[in-house]
Protein backbone atom coordinates (compact mmCIF):
# COMPACT_ATOMS: atom_id res chain seq x y z
CA UNK A 1 0.00 0.00 0.00
CA UNK A 2 1.19 3.48 -0.85
CA UNK A 3 0.41 6.49 1.32
CA UNK A 4 -0.81 9.30 -0.93
CA UNK A 5 -2.23 12.74 -0.28
CA UNK A 6 -4.94 14.39 -2.37
CA UNK A 7 -6.13 17.98 -2.48
CA UNK A 8 -9.84 18.57 -3.10
CA UNK A 9 -11.58 21.84 -3.89
CA UNK A 10 -15.06 22.99 -4.88
CA UNK A 11 -16.67 26.35 -5.60
CA UNK A 12 -19.87 25.50 -7.46
CA UNK A 13 -23.22 24.40 -6.12
CA UNK A 14 -23.29 22.87 -2.66
CA UNK A 15 -19.53 22.95 -2.14
CA UNK A 16 -19.54 20.87 1.02
CA UNK A 17 -21.77 18.21 -0.54
CA UNK A 18 -19.47 18.06 -3.58
CA UNK A 19 -16.45 17.43 -1.32
CA UNK A 20 -18.32 14.73 0.61
CA UNK A 21 -19.47 13.05 -2.59
CA UNK A 22 -15.91 12.99 -3.94
CA UNK A 23 -14.59 11.49 -0.69
CA UNK A 24 -17.34 8.85 -0.71
CA UNK A 25 -16.62 7.91 -4.35
CA UNK A 26 -12.88 7.65 -3.71
CA UNK A 27 -13.37 5.64 -0.52
CA UNK A 28 -15.77 3.26 -2.31
CA UNK A 29 -13.00 2.25 -4.74
CA UNK A 30 -11.71 -1.20 -3.79
CA UNK A 31 -8.06 -0.12 -4.03
CA UNK A 32 -8.38 3.16 -2.10
CA UNK A 33 -8.79 3.56 1.64
CA UNK A 34 -9.36 7.04 3.08
CA UNK A 35 -7.21 7.25 6.22
CA UNK A 36 -7.64 10.90 7.27
CA UNK A 37 -9.54 14.02 6.22
CA UNK A 38 -8.33 17.52 7.05
CA UNK A 39 -10.53 20.33 8.23
CA UNK A 40 -12.30 22.25 5.47
CA UNK A 41 -10.94 25.69 4.63
CA UNK A 42 -12.54 28.53 2.70
CA UNK A 43 -10.29 30.44 0.33
CA UNK A 44 -10.43 33.09 -2.34
CA UNK A 45 -9.89 31.88 -5.91
CA UNK A 46 -6.40 32.05 -7.40
CA UNK A 47 -5.65 32.95 -11.02
CA UNK A 48 -9.14 33.61 -12.40
CA UNK A 49 -10.64 35.61 -9.53
CA UNK A 50 -14.12 36.38 -10.90
CA UNK A 51 -15.72 33.33 -9.31
CA UNK A 52 -17.08 32.14 -5.93
CA UNK A 53 -14.81 31.25 -3.01
CA UNK A 54 -13.53 27.69 -2.70
CA UNK A 55 -13.83 25.09 -0.01
CA UNK A 56 -10.62 23.05 0.18
CA UNK A 57 -9.48 20.00 2.12
CA UNK A 58 -6.84 17.29 1.90
CA UNK A 59 -7.11 13.53 2.16
CA UNK A 60 -4.61 10.94 3.30
CA UNK A 61 -5.30 7.73 1.44
CA UNK A 62 -3.66 4.35 1.20
CA UNK A 63 -3.84 2.79 -2.23
CA UNK A 64 -2.74 -0.18 -4.28
CA UNK A 65 -3.14 1.87 -7.46
CA UNK A 66 -0.19 3.16 -9.44
CA UNK A 67 0.09 6.95 -9.58
CA UNK A 68 -1.25 6.89 -13.16
CA UNK A 69 -4.21 4.73 -12.18
CA UNK A 70 -4.90 6.99 -9.20
CA UNK A 71 -4.94 9.95 -11.61
CA UNK A 72 -7.48 8.10 -13.77
CA UNK A 73 -9.70 7.47 -10.74
CA UNK A 74 -9.42 11.15 -9.73
CA UNK A 75 -10.42 12.29 -13.24
CA UNK A 76 -13.29 9.77 -13.35
CA UNK A 77 -14.51 11.04 -9.97
CA UNK A 78 -14.37 14.64 -11.22
CA UNK A 79 -16.36 13.63 -14.32
CA UNK A 80 -18.95 11.77 -12.25
CA UNK A 81 -19.45 14.98 -10.24
CA UNK A 82 -19.90 16.98 -13.45
CA UNK A 83 -16.52 18.73 -13.55
CA UNK A 84 -16.26 20.75 -16.78
CA UNK A 85 -12.91 22.22 -17.80
CA UNK A 86 -13.63 25.48 -19.62
CA UNK A 87 -11.43 28.15 -18.03
CA UNK A 88 -8.01 27.45 -16.52
CA UNK A 89 -8.34 27.92 -12.75
CA UNK A 90 -12.05 28.56 -13.36
CA UNK A 91 -15.09 27.50 -11.34
CA UNK A 92 -15.53 23.79 -10.73
CA UNK A 93 -17.87 21.41 -8.97
CA UNK A 94 -14.83 19.43 -7.82
CA UNK A 95 -11.08 19.45 -8.33
CA UNK A 96 -8.93 16.53 -7.20
CA UNK A 97 -5.14 16.82 -7.29
CA UNK A 98 -2.55 14.23 -6.38
CA UNK A 99 -0.25 16.14 -4.05
CA UNK A 100 2.07 13.37 -2.84
CA UNK A 101 2.42 9.72 -3.82
CA UNK A 102 4.63 8.04 -1.25
CA UNK A 103 8.03 9.69 -1.46
CA UNK A 104 8.08 9.46 -5.24
CA UNK A 105 9.00 12.25 -7.63
CA UNK A 106 7.08 11.74 -10.87
CA UNK A 107 7.46 13.89 -13.98
CA UNK A 108 5.30 12.64 -16.82
CA UNK A 109 3.37 14.50 -19.52
CA UNK A 110 0.06 14.25 -17.66
CA UNK A 111 1.21 13.86 -14.05
CA UNK A 112 3.71 15.70 -11.86
CA UNK A 113 4.13 14.63 -8.23
CA UNK A 114 4.64 16.31 -5.87
CA UNK A 115 2.06 18.68 -7.33
CA UNK A 116 4.14 21.41 -9.03
CA UNK A 117 2.55 24.40 -7.27
CA UNK A 118 1.71 22.68 -4.00
CA UNK A 119 4.19 24.46 -1.74
CA UNK A 120 3.21 27.88 -3.15
CA UNK A 121 -0.45 27.44 -2.29
CA UNK A 122 -1.56 28.02 1.27
CA UNK A 123 -4.99 26.60 0.38
CA UNK A 124 -3.20 23.28 -0.19
CA UNK A 125 -0.49 23.42 2.46
CA UNK A 126 -2.65 24.51 5.42
CA UNK A 127 -5.10 21.57 5.16
CA UNK A 128 -2.25 19.21 4.23
CA UNK A 129 -0.47 20.23 7.42
CA UNK A 130 -3.58 19.13 9.39
CA UNK A 131 -3.05 15.50 8.37
CA UNK A 132 0.58 15.28 7.22
CA UNK A 133 2.63 17.67 9.34
CA UNK A 134 5.52 15.19 9.71
CA UNK A 135 5.47 13.92 6.12
CA UNK A 136 8.55 14.83 4.09
CA UNK A 137 8.06 16.86 0.90
CA UNK A 138 10.40 15.00 -1.52
CA UNK A 139 11.89 18.02 -3.36
CA UNK A 140 12.85 20.03 -0.29
CA UNK A 141 13.45 17.15 2.10
CA UNK A 142 11.55 19.14 4.73
CA UNK A 143 8.50 18.23 6.78
CA UNK A 144 5.22 19.78 5.65
CA UNK A 145 5.01 21.67 8.97
CA UNK A 146 8.34 23.36 8.16
CA UNK A 147 7.23 24.69 4.78
CA UNK A 148 3.55 25.49 5.32
CA UNK A 149 3.08 29.21 4.67
CA UNK A 150 1.54 31.47 7.29
CA UNK A 151 -1.46 32.85 5.43
CA UNK A 152 -4.54 34.37 7.05
CA UNK A 153 -6.53 34.20 3.79
CA UNK A 154 -7.04 30.47 4.37
CA UNK A 155 -9.90 30.41 6.87
CA UNK A 156 -11.08 27.28 8.68
CA UNK A 157 -14.65 26.66 7.53
CA UNK A 158 -15.46 23.42 9.34
CA UNK A 159 -13.54 21.05 11.58
CA UNK A 160 -14.54 17.79 9.85
CA UNK A 161 -16.97 16.70 7.16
Amino acid sequence: MIDAYLGLGSNMGDREAQLKAAIDLLDAHDKINVVAISSIYETKPVGYTEQPDFLNLCLHIQTQLSAQDLLKVALETEAELHRVRKVRWGPRTIDIDILLYGDEIIEEDDLTVPHPRMTERAFVMVPLNDIASNVIEPHSGQKIQQIVPNDDTVVKYKEIL
